[in-house]
């Protein structure tokens, strides 16, 4: 286990935030572990595993000068990990559905019963303003059978939303 800050920077998107941030990230002396970057709404978001070199209050200083010159928002939180202490997904769940509220946990309800561990879940609204269509696609690790979680999802046809389970197809070795 090694103790890492866990790095979360939010703003506007526009080109060369990744570099601009690691450069400095590197040049402190950090190291980087995993990583989550996506741009949402015309935000770009960067969740980063920073470990060794600067921590805390350093890091933030260190941070401050690129955070402002890019506007980004800056968040730190220490926290006790490790890298590749995730589990492997093996099942992906497509949705689609009339936008409505509700549709993400109605569905994460139903895989979490399942003992569906979500990995990475990303959604988007399509269509237009008058037909908005909710696409989510989760990819996760379940210890249940694919039809246990057809069979279990299935109940949210009667509530318009289109459900797709396959097995994540893995090319290990």
């Amino acid at each position: 286990m090694t103790d890492w800050t866990m790095l979360t920077l939010v703003g506007q998107d526009r080109p060369g935030i990744v570099a601009r941030v690691t450069r400095v990230l590197c040049e402190a002396g950090c190291n980087l572990g995993e990583a989550s970057m996506l741009r949402l709404g015309g935000n770009f978001t960067i969740l980063l595993m920073v470990s060794g070199g600067a921590g805390g209050a350093d890091l933030a200083a260190i941070l401050a000068p690129v955070a402002a010159q890019l506007g980004l928002r800056v968040h730190l939180d220490p926290v006790q990990g490790g890298l590749h202490q995730h589990l492997v997904p093996n099942v992906t769940v497509r949705v689609a559905g009339a936008d409505r509220a509700g549709i993400v946990a109605d569905v994460t309800e139903i895989l979490a019963e399942q003992g569906f561990n979500i990995l990475e879940l990303e959604s988007d609204v399509a269509g237009d303003d008058a037909r908005p269509v909710y696409i989510m696609n989760i990819e996760g690790y379940c210890p249940r059978t694919l039809e246990d979680l057809k069979q279990a999802l299935s109940t949210l046809a009667v509530r318009g939303v289109s459900v797709a389970v396959a097995a994540v197809d893995l090319l290990i070795g």
